[in-house]
């Protein structure tokens, strides 16, 4: 495994995988099926369903043989037999039945929350990717550009064309775009090496430079009312209100009389008896309190569902404003129009027009806000990601 993890490694620093790599959805499917966190809460939720559904078992069934003897008698002398089966009143089956299904309601919902914000982390690592890889395509341009230039004024600082400071300059840009190169490589592994971990350490390849192809947002508000209404927290909260209502509702029947019946066999010698007997016993002392407890937990659970929904309201707000912002700021950047700039300052510079000095303040300048536009369409792709999360 880790022989391959690191084949896996060697290829995404070289930004050049094969055409075999997976896609953004590819990573996501890759992940449900691998995450060691999901795979556990999964068979926690199948343990927490078998622990609901024996709430509403029947109670065992009970056995009782009483032999008896007596003087002057050789063996047994006369024995009892009791067979006993208990059970709720039958009303209450129904209820905690109901009761059940929706407690079961709840354990999925929060499985599902938890799945949805695990995949949800993989496509965000998957979009840094993206950046980081456009990032590493710009400064492998910008590290040939610098050594075009070096060998450029060595050769005319040999001629007495260029002074020490000139190349020194060019020198030092070299450096930098060399340094930049190494710190985007690093984080493109750290970035790959979470993405890995959240594939329980099964390898992925992952090269893409290009972000999914997805609709312009035209109706934020539709936006905001889709997030809201898909929000898994929140509909594991309302889930949690109605599964406390209805615990109320078998807890108001706890007063009624429990049941028993059984079967009696009694023997005297050669004689036999059968016969049937039925009990029934009064909860006047073991369900005290528990109605309380109920309507307790029920208001909790309705406070909590209504702190869920301010928050996720608000976060939902805040984050299509985000959006909003983002788009605004990316779409004033013509990256055309810097890219061009570019190469116009290269020429200029190669024709003397422009010093080296001069030469640096520009690009510099050029490669910054290419560099801006870029992390604005991230930052923009990953606010568009968490918003429609429920589609994951």
């Amino acid at each position: 495994m880790m022989m391959k993890t690191t084949i896996i490694f060697a290829a995404a620093l070289a930004f050049g995988m094969n055409a075999g790599a997976q896609s953004i959805n590819d990573i996501l499917k890759s992940v449900e099926q691998n995450n060691k966190e999901l795979q556990a809460m999964n068979e926690r939720g199948k343990a927490q369903a078998l622990d609901i559904d024996a709430q509403n078992n029947l109670s065992d069934p009970s056995i009782e043989y009483s032999p008896f003897f007596a003087k002057g008698v050789s063996g047994v002398a006369s024995s009892e037999l009791v067979v006993k089966q208990g059970f709720d009143f039958p009303t209450l089956y129904a209820a905690r039945s109901k009761s059940g299904k929706l407690q079961k309601d709840v354990v999925n919902l929060d499985y599902l929350a938890s799945r949805c914000n695990i995949l949800l982390s993989a496509k965000q690592l998957c979009l840094d990717l993206i950046l980081l890889n456009q990032e590493h395509e710009l400064l492998v341009k910008r590290r040939k550009n610098a050594e075009e230039l070096l060998a450029m004024y060595e050769t005319r600082m040999k001629n007495g064309d260029a002074t020490i400071l000139e190349l020194n300059k060019v020198k030092m840009d070299r450096m930098n775009v060399q340094t930049e190169v190494t710190q985007n490589e690093t984080a493109h592994q750290t970035a790959l090496q979470s993405l890995l971990a959240l594939n329980g350490n099964m390898p992925l390849e992952f090269d893409q430079k290009d972000y999914p192809a997805s609709q312009d947002v035209v109706d934020y508000e539709a936006l905001y009312d889709k997030a809201v209404a898909s929000e898994l927290t929140l509909r594991s909260a309302r889930a949690e209100v109605l599964a406390s209502e209805q615990n109320v509702k078998v807890n108001k029947q706890n007063w009624l009389p429990k049941f028993e019946v059984g079967y009696r066999r009694n023997t005297d010698g050669s004689d036999a008896s059968n016969g049937f007997m039925v009990g029934a016993s009064f909860p006047l002392f073991s369900g005290r309190n528990k109605l309380k407890s109920a309507k307790a937990k029920l208001q909790e659970s309705t406070l909590q569902l209504d702190n869920v929904k301010v928050q996720t309201e608000n976060n939902v707000r805040s984050k299509v404003n985000e959006m909003k912002q983002l788009r605004k700021a990316a779409d004033t950047y013509d990256t055309a129009l810097l890219n061009s700039t570019l190469d116009l300052l290269r020429k200029a510079v190669e024709g003397g027009e422009l010093s080296i000095i001069e030469y640096y303040v520009e690009a510099d300048a050029i490669y910054k806000n290419l560099q801006t536009q870029m992390q604005l369409e991230n930052q923009y792709q990953k606010a568009y990601a968490e918003l429609t999360k429920g589609e994951l």
